[in-house]
Parts: structure tokens; sequence; C-alpha cells
């Protein structure tokens, strides 16, 4: 049952607002601090689940707290029938981004990303966890001044992989049910190998390489039964080399794929050596790091388009409005006044055209300054798309290969951190992490 138009108080501290998303853990909820009126996330989770996670992960956002791209979770008890967790209200994932740019993304912003992507897995396993379940839906943008900074969520699936005691690794078993999501899944978790960092890190290998070409070669794949298709994706998996999987695209991806699937069961990566890396290519490349990504650009062009659309709107309203002097007796100067205002139409269609190349040319040179302009998409939910009458909204709806997907209007902020690009006022943000009860087998699957 929703909780939704309900006056639901959390911890006598947060109201619960509208619903933003739901799956089988639970439900989530923007809410908005009793205080000051600061948004937040709620995710629930109903007392009586067969497999709840919400307590746990609670724990794991505790022991992260502080690093960067961990999102703060605010308090965490139970209300009445539900396990509730309030967390930082963040912008939208990256799939749904990927999907916004219409499921292809530059090299530029694959390996911005990248170097955020391997930092955040780095910082998780230097607190002794492994998250298991990497993939784009699980990485969140920012919002205000840390829009450009990517967050790491869903912990419900995390282990640790030493003992926090005496610093030991886990043992090394076999026989494990898979755990996370198969499109992501590396080859040892297809095995029924026990994870470890080598797996998270191959996980974010196959996300990389998902964001160059658009599709991995065991996406659709059909079968009876679910163990039957995921025993068909890692047959493809095992049969697919690095440097096939990577064939067009950049050597530095299939060194990166190759040296994660070299590692040991115990191994410590080389976290530093995977950045230098991509940043190397990056160099080489010309690009800037200026933190413009694919969808800031789509969003800034859209804005532009929609700013002409204004004007043309305007100037069109502003010649039908009737003389105030129709239907009065006029001398021949006033009619000879009247006849040279009406001329106008050549007039408006050069300004028009004018007014055009110059938002061309302001994308041109706005573009490479995002402290300057800051645009983000809404997010779509999980369940619940949040809707909105923005005829500017429904005209990137309309463009969308994803119809569930609704963007928002771009807002220009004003920027205090030099570091980072604003993309959007967070009130206008409705998602929030999401997760997947940890059940013993075959958890958290996506329908591919």
């Amino acid at each position: 049952m929703s909780l939704e138009g309900w006056d639901v108080r959390i911890g006598n501290k947060y109201k619960l607002g509208k619903k933003i998303g739901a799956g089988s853990f639970g439900e989530i909820y923007v809410g908005s601090n009793i205080a000051n009126g600061e948004d937040v996330a709620v995710k629930l989770e109903s007392v009586r689940a067969t497999h709840p996670q919400l307590e746990y992960e609670a724990r794991v956002y505790k022991t992260l707290a502080g690093g960067v791209g961990i999102p703060f979770a605010r308090w965490y008890g139970k209300e009445g029938e539900h396990n509730v967790l309030v967390m930082d209200l963040l912008g939208p994932s990256i799939e749904d981004l990927f999907n916004f740019c219409k499921r292809r993304f530059s090299l530029k912003t694959v390996l911005l990303l990248a170097d955020q992507l391997l930092s955040r897995v780095e910082y998780v396993h230097s607190k002794g966890f492994i998250h298991r379940d990497i993939k784009p839906d699980n990485f969140l943008m920012g919002v205000g001044k840390r829009g450009n900074q990517v967050n790491m969520i869903d912990f419900g699936l995390a282990k640790r992989y030493r003992d926090p005691r005496t610093n030991t690794h886990i043992p090394y078993r076999e026989n494990k049910n898979l755990t996370g999501t198969p499109r992501y899944a590396s080859v040892n978790t297809h095995l029924g190998i026990e994870q470890s960092r080598r797996d998270d890190l191959e996980s974010l290998g196959y996300i990389l390489i998902y964001f160059c070409r658009g599709i991995l070669p065991w996406q659709g794949i059909r079968a009876r039964t679910k163990k039957e298709k995921y025993d068909k994706i890692m047959e493809k998996k095992m049969t697919t080399t690095a440097d096939v999987l990577c064939r067009g695209l950049n050597q530095e991806f299939a060194i990166y794929l190759n040296y994660v699937r070299s590692l040991r069961f115990d191994d410590k990566p080389d976290y530093s050596y995977l950045r230098k890396l991509f940043r190397d290519l990056f160099v080489r490349e010309g690009y800037q790091y200026d933190y413009v990504f694919d969808w800031t650009l789509k969003k800034l062009q859209e804005k532009k388009m929609v700013d002409a659309q204004q004007q043309q709107q305007q100037q069109e309203l502003s010649r039908q409005q009737p003389s105030r002097t129709a239907g009065l007796p006029q001398h021949h100067s006033t009619h000879h006044h009247a006849m040279r205002s009406a001329q106008p139409t050549t007039t408006a269609q050069q300004q028009q055209q004018a007014a055009a190349a110059a938002a061309a040319q302001q994308i041109k040179q706005e573009s490479y300054y995002p402290q300057q302009y800051g645009y983000a998409v809404g997010a779509r939910g999980l369940r619940n798309p949040v809707k909105t009458t923005s005829a500017a909204a429904a005209a990137a709806v309309a463009e969308s290969s994803d119809p569930s997907y609704i963007p928002r209007n771009p807002v220009k902020l004003e920027n205090t951190d030099p570091t980072f690009a604003p993309l959007h006022d967070p009130h206008h943000y409705s998602y929030m992490p999401h997760g997947a009860p940890a059940g013993p087998s075959w958890t958290n699957q996506p329908v591919d």
C-alpha cells in the first residue's frame, strides 16, 4: 500500500512526500526535513520482508560515511510497519542519462566517468567492502554544485572481504549462487566463485564497454528458464576474449579487462595504474577536464531550441495584437504610420534567423564553461515516472528512445565551486538509491 498523500512523519524529523520508485525491496519517496524544509530521500521496507536489507545497508553507509561520492545516511529506524532509511536526495542515475543520450556516450564522457567510477570502487574497497552489484543504475549524479560528482549507491548486497579485526582476506570458496546483475557479473561470479575486489572491477569494465558500444554481446539472450539464460550469458562471456569484446575501441579498454581478469582471488588491484591508463588516453585525445558530459551539451542545446521557440511565439503574439486605433477613422498620416508598422514580416523573419544563429554560436561558446551553466534531466524512477507539464520536457520525451524518461527543464545557477558545474535545483530531482533483497540465489536480476 502506497503511503503517498498521507501525513506520515519519520522519527518526528522528516515528512513523507511523493513516491518516486518501488521494487521488490520496498518503496522510495521524496521527503522533507520538518525543521528546514530540505528535501531528502526516504527508503521504506516492510518489517515483514523475507530478506530485510535496510538495516544492514544503513550500517554499511555508516562505515563508508565521509567518502567522496558516498551519500549520507541521515536516519535509520522503524516507523509503524516499515524499516526506514533517510538519505541524501541525488540526481539521475548514469543509466538514466545513458538513455537520455540515445544509449551512446562519447569517448570523452566515458573517460570522465571511468576516472570517478574507479575512485568510488577503490574507496569502498579501502573500507573493507566489495559492492557485488556494480551497474550503471547504482551510480547517481549529484545535485547543485556537486552536479558532476558520481555517487555510488545501493549497498544491500555489499560484503566484507576482510575481517575487520584481523584484516585477513575472506577464504576462497566455490559453488556460490550468483549475486548481482548477470549482464555485468564477472566470469568467476558466473562460475560460482566467491567474489572479491577483482570482480567489482571486471563489472566496471563491462560498464565502460557498454557505454562505448551501447550494448554488450550477451544482451537479449532468451531461454526457457532464468538458470538457462544465465548459463548462456556465462558461456558467451567466457568465449568472448577481451580483444574481441573491445574490437574497434581504444586499446586501453582491452588492456583494462585483461588486467582485471588476470588478478588472483586475494590480489590487491593497482587502482592507480588503471586510472592512469584512462587518464593518459584522455590527454592524448586532447580532452579537457571541464566536466562537460554528453548530457550537459544535450540539455544546453535543448535550452537554446526552447528559447528560440519562445522568442518566435512572442514575436507572433505581438504581431497578432490588434491596433489601438482599429475601428477609428484615421487621418492619412496615421493610416500611413499603421501601414508602415504592419510591414515587419520580413524583418521578424530576419530577427528569427539572427536569434537562431546567435544561439548556435552561444552553444559553442558556453559548452566549454560548465561552471556557468549546469543542466540535468529529471529521474525516471522505478515504477512511477515523474510527470511534468513542461512543454520542453514533453518535446524531449518525444525524441527519447525511452518513453518513460522524463527530462526536466534546465536552470541556470550560480556556482561557487569551480571544480563542479551546477546542474539543477535539488527540489526538481526525484530519484534515489534502490536495492533488492539479498536472497540466497539469483538476487537483484533485471529484465534484460
